[in-house]
């Protein structure tokens, strides 16, 4: 019997195949931490780590029956693939169930910055002075403005949906231009880098994190922004400088940000947390109550689909 390392707590319901089939092992009430797993995993086939586990050489040395690193998330920069690779060690992640929540939360924060819906909650939470009067503390406007969207895979085309519905108008830059009839889906314009941030009034950033996207968001990049743009990242931390940004935000370079990703989570850089015109969660794009039971049932679809060939699999390496 195949032999499952889970290093963090879940609920039981959704992993009950897994539970079935396999000898599995997963912790009470608190995530595994790196030593406990290092000690553990020489006895185990299949690793399922989340986002914020990193899964390094050492780890797989020392699982010498590891056959598979079954992602609890759509990203995989939490793990050193090539390595994986190098070592026939199969990866799979989540990308259905984690779009539509993703994409959901970042228009939520696209809303909240640019109607500065967090800045009014805290002002009168806090019974602090805000302005009531016809054009004070007066947000941006969504309908007819463009978003410029960094990223146009699955959830950057759910967020296109929602945005096109709400009447905004999408330019899009990608690694490869898209089909004419997706572009048609939401009467999309392929753009450059350089053009898309010049122009966009608000801008989202759902690329995925590669060597090639480190640090995609600097000074000279929220330089070429509008003094009015709106910047949302869902997609992963270290593809900002989030100095830069902090600074950005702080000299109204930019109008405001909504994130959900930091560089060094769970820490968050201080100068961010006292701004007026950025709105935080948690890396909660996917957190919500629904989703998270769906990512883990998607999980042991890949698991079971891996040894079984019952459900189709999302393998992240050949």
């Amino acid at each position: 019997m195949k032999k499952i390392l889970i290093t963090y707590a879940l609920r039981r319901e959704p992993l009950a195949e897994l539970f079935e089939k396999y000898d599995v092992f997963m912790p009470g009430d608190k995530d595994m931490k790196r030593e406990q797993v290092l000690e553990m995993i020489p006895d185990y086939e299949v690793l399922i780590p989340n986002f914020s586990f990193y899964t390094d050489k050492e780890i797989m040395d020392k699982g010498l029956k590891l056959e598979l690193i079954s992602n609890y998330g759509v990203g995989y920069n939490n793990i050193d693939v090539d390595y994986a690779t190098e070592k026939g060690i199969a990866i799979t992640n989540i990308p259905k169930t984690t779009c539509e929540p993703t994409a959901e939360l970042a228009f939520a924060l696209l809303l909240a910055a640019g109607r500065r819906i967090g800045y009014y909650d805290r002002k009168l939470r806090e019974h602090r002075a805000i302005d009531w009067g016809v054009y004070g503390d007066a947000g941006l406007s969504v309908f007819g403005k463009t978003l410029g969207i960094i990223g146009m895979g699955r959830i950057g085309q759910a967020l296109a949906r929602r945005a096109v519905a709400s009447g905004m108008n999408i330019i899009y830059h990608n690694r490869n231009r898209l089909s004419l009839e997706i572009e048609s889906r939401y009467n999309a314009r392929y753009v450059s880098f350089e053009d898309l941030l010049r122009t966009a009034d608000y801008i989202s950033l759902n690329a995925p994190s590669t060597p090639e996207t480190l640090q995609l968001i600097g000074e000279n990049e929220l330089s070429l922004m509008k003094p009015t743009a709106v910047f949302i990242n869902t997609a992963r931390g270290n593809m900002v400088d989030e100095k830069a940004l902090a600074k950005a935000l702080k000299e109204q370079k930019i109008w405001a940000a909504g994130l959900d990703v930091y560089e060094n989570e769970p820490k968050i850089s201080p100068e961010l947390l006292v701004l007026d015109n950025v709105v935080l969660a948690p890396h909660a794009g996917t957190k919500t109550i629904e989703d998270r039971h769906n990512m883990a049932l998607e999980m042991v679809h890949n698991i079971v689909g891996f040894y079984e060939g019952k459900y189709e699999i999302s393998r992240v390496n050949p």
